[in-house]
């Protein structure tokens, strides 16, 4: 049997289970013996539908769909009531990591064409600084000075505008990102290589007035999250402009719908990265400590991150395997 007529023979049922997930999960009260029963064989078949799909198309869409149908089908079946902490906690412990690892590919995507612009803009201000003002906003170049930077009486302050700045208009660029996949991937490619171009101008300035290691001891200890987070919420929009672009044996208003659930989840998980690098950014960047001191912090972070991705897999790998064995 190939992938076309294994879809094509369970395709109903799937529909009819998802239906059903909805319905339980709005009506729970009011359901007859019959949905209950109903509910219950086609669980058990899009199960072993799973198992079958996870041995003969491992690497496909319909894997990762119904993977994440008796996923969710399992939790209605054995639904407890839980706090929201615990669906919190479960979130970004599992949930989140598990759709990290399935678009990884398009996240590294959004990080490459990130470095595109951040390399060409780099090079160009590199040859001609003057090339800054026809690439930055004219507020942005105006607020940097980068003479001040690293002195002893407006270290603090200038850094402290500067990084506000990026932040904010890093965060923006998140939503923007994960929103613009709806144009085809179109505006989030824009926006990653433009933002790139942003930080590789600033860069190169800082570059030629020699002040390289202050810049980015004042940028790295946030912006290390910051930046994750940028590309995950890329990824999640490069992901659905192809998914539009490429659909599959799903329609295009089916894959938009499913990779708009996808890219609004995967957004609220970098809320807590954008948290943690404020934090880091009003008490660690403004702070009158070492630059080395600086560097050590977003060394941490990057350790951090790669810990919680670790970790966060094999619980995820682990309330998979669980779920499949209830």
């Amino acid at each position: 049997m190939n992938i076309k007529q294994f879809v094509k023979e369970n395709r109903n049922d799937w529909k009819q289970l998802e239906q059903l997930v909805d319905t339980f999960s709005k009506h729970r009260s009011h359901l007859s013996k019959n949905d209950i029963n109903s509910f219950d064989l086609l669980y058990q078949k899009a199960a072993q539908n799973l198992s079958f799909s996870q041995t003969y198309f491992q690497n496909e869409e319909v894997t990762a769909y119904l993977n994440g149908l008796v996923s969710k089908s399992h939790n209605i079946l054995y639904k407890d009531q839980v706090s929201s902490f615990k669906q919190i906690y479960h979130f970004l412990s599992s949930k989140f990591i598990r759709l990290l690892l399935e678009q990884w590919k398009f996240i590294i995507i959004a990080m490459c064409l990130f470095t595109f612009g951040g390399l060409a803009s780099f090079f160009s201000v590199y040859e001609d600084p003057l090339h800054i003002y026809s690439i930055l906003p004219a507020d942005m170049v105006q607020s940097v000075d980068p003479d001040r930077l690293g002195s002893n009486e407006h270290s603090a302050n200038d850094a402290s505008l500067m990084s506000a700045s990026i932040m904010t208009n890093n965060i923006q660029v998140a939503v923007l990102a994960f929103a613009g996949g709806i144009t085809f991937g179109l505006l989030t490619f824009y926006l990653l290589i433009y933002n790139g171009i942003l930080v590789g101008a600033l860069a190169a300035l800082f570059w030629h007035y020699d002040k390289t290691y202050e810049f980015w001891a004042y940028i790295v200890p946030h912006g290390m999250i910051e930046l994750t987070a940028i590309f995950i919420a890329g990824g999640a929009g490069l992901l659905m402009g192809y998914k539009l672009f490429v659909p599959g044996n799903f329609s295009r208003i089916y894959q938009l719908k499913e990779q708009a659930k996808r890219s609004v989840q995967l957004l609220l998980g970098t809320i807590p990265l954008f948290v943690l690098a404020g934090v880091i950014e009003g008490f660690i960047t403004p702070a009158k400590i070492s630059l080395e001191a600086k560097y050590l912090v977003a060394i941490i972070t990057v350790v951090g991150l790669i810990l919680y991705m670790v970790i966060g897999k094999v619980l995820s790998e682990k309330r998979t395997r669980l779920n499949l064995d209830s």
